[in-house]
């Protein structure tokens, strides 16, 4: 037995309803959900750490967490983990075609483009004539969100939607201190900063919006 059948047989064991484990038996997608994503920065902070044992531990619990999920939809009969290892892989294969296929791809700008053309044409060809934003996770932490909206606006042709930046030049060190700054205002002020900038991401996108169907 590969070590991932032995962890797949394992889960089911936990989600048996003859002698598996209550919590696990409890657990639904979205209880689930916040795991999922904690496991993602536990991820991310051993790799800023550089720390190789500690990150192949999380990176464990990180591919539980897909296991659980996997898990759980075979038993409402939505798909199984083997059909999220097939979707994977036939996605890197569609969207590396320099590598799989005969394009040519040199650098990893050109690459980037690539990929976000080819997620442009599934789109299309599924039909989902969805915003170029919309493919941002409304589920990102807002600074991470923001920062992301306004990348994708860049490419898209969207920037006269985004803030007008002050010309001040700042290193990470300053950019750091500012928001701090900006969040030790807004405890002053008793607002919640991580909703006042979800509330900005959400009045970009309207404005974004606008422009898009302008154009």
């Amino acid at each position: 037995m590969s070590a991932i059948d032995r962890l797949l047989a394992i889960m089911a064991k936990l989600r048996d309803p003859n002698g598996g484990c209550p919590w696990d038996l409890e657990q639904d997608f979205a209880s689930i959900a916040p795991y999922t994503l904690e496991e993602a920065y536990e991820v991310d902070d051993a790799i800023r750490r550089g720390d190789m044992q500690g990150l192949r531990g999380e990176l464990g619990d990180l591919l539980l967490q897909v296991v659980f999920h996997a898990r759980m939809a075979e038993e409402a009969g939505h798909f199984r983990f083997d059909d999220v290892v097939a979707a994977i892989c036939d996605k890197l294969v569609r969207r590396h075609p320099h590598v799989f296929g005969e394009a040519e791809i040199r650098t990893a700008e050109e690459q980037t483009r690539s990929w976000e053309a080819i997620k442009a044409a599934e789109r299309e060809e599924a039909g989902a004539h969805e915003h170029p934003l919309d493919a941002v996770p409304l589920a990102l932490p807002a600074l991470a969100r923001a920062a992301k909206l306004q990348r994708r606006a860049a490419r898209e042709g969207l920037g006269a939607a985004l803030p007008e930046p002050a010309d001040e030049k700042l290193d990470a060190f300053a950019l750091g201190e500012q928001l701090f700054a900006l969040v030790a205002l807004a405890n002053r002020e008793g607002l919640d900063p991580e909703q006042a900038l979800r509330d900005a991401n959400a009045r970009f996108l309207a404005r974004a919006r606008v422009g898009k169907s302008g154009a």
